[in-house]
């Protein structure tokens, strides 16, 4: 039986908003398992979804290039360890020097990119500011057939990178801003995996149950549910978020424009936090003084 630790008890509450007694509990059940007992407690409670900034440890930047002509845009996201450090104009130097050097070169790699004087330039930052400073990952998209654009964020933690066929960059910068803000996970429903649309059904069928209704009215509110969650996730049936009254596909339409692609990056989204428990982290510093 896996520890449950009031730092794990903790991660769970702020993500769901449940009470301190019930996050434990699914905790137990679920062996210490955090995105099991989430999916446990979404089935239980009626909870819609949990958020994800939770997961999140890593801070930093993203940032972003287009090509003049349109023909191609990169995102790169750059690792600090605080929020301090990402705000450090040494730090927003080497990243927008990173960014230069990748657009130039077009190059996707990490890798590759970092080979030789970058990297030099990486572990002399390191050392100057006293924190690991990392280059995750890059993101190129293509747009032969029409344009790319994107839109970062003013606080440089969300980023997107989108690929038109047609249209132009206005268009392309409105949609990449629309992805920032509202986190589509596909184009198009069609792009959805059936796993995905399986858990959620299930999800959705566990909480109806709990109505009590007949058999049949409850797969008529699972299958509602279902094609609103596959509304609200695919981008082209979402409502503009600059004018609500279109969705994506009647923008796109009204342009003569279609998304070939689209990628979206957030600091430090993926990468697992270190729990700190804070009360044993106090008692551990006390007991080493003693000695």
């Amino acid at each position: 039986m896996a520890e449950i630790t009031a730092g794990m008890v903790k991660e769970l509450r702020e993500r769901t908003g449940l009470g301190m007694m019930d996050c434990k509990k699914a905790l137990v059940e679920s062996n210490g398992d955090l995105e099991k007992a989430i999916e446990d407690l979404r089935k239980a409670s009626g909870l819609k979804a949990a958020k994800k900034a939770g997961r999140t440890a890593a801070e930093g930047v993203v940032m972003s290039r287009v090509a003049e002509d349109g023909s191609y845009a990169m995102m790169v996201e750059i690792n600090s360890e605080t929020d301090f450090v990402a705000r450090d104009q040494n730090f927003l130097g080497f990243a927008n020097n990173i960014v230069d050097k990748a657009f130039a070169s077009k190059q996707s790699s990490v890798e590759a990119l970092m080979a030789g004087e970058l990297e030099s330039a990486r572990e002399a930052l390191v050392q100057k500011i006293g924190e690991n400073i990392s280059v995750r990952r890059i993101q190129i998209v293509d747009a032969p057939d029409g344009v790319a654009g994107s839109y970062v964020h003013s606080n440089n933690r969300i980023s997107v990178v989108v690929a038109l066929k047609g249209g132009d960059a206005v268009l392309a910068r409105d949609i990449a801003m629309h992805i920032a803000a509202a986190n589509p996970l596909v184009v198009r429903s069609a792009d959805l995996s059936q796993v995905l649309l399986d858990k959620e059904r299930e999800i959705y069928t566990a909480q109806a149950a709990e109505s009590g209704k007949p058999a049949d009215i409850v797969a008529k509110m699972v299958e509602g549910r279902v094609r609103k969650y596959v509304a609200e996730v695919s981008l082209l049936e979402q409502q503009f978020v600059k004018d609500p009254e279109l969705t994506i596909t009647a923008l796109l339409k009204k342009a003569g424009a279609d998304v070939v692609s689209f990628v979206r990056y957030e600091v430090g989204e993926g990468i697992e936090k270190e729990v700190v428990d804070f009360a044993e982290e106090v008692k551990a510093q006390a007991a080493a003084a003693k000695h």
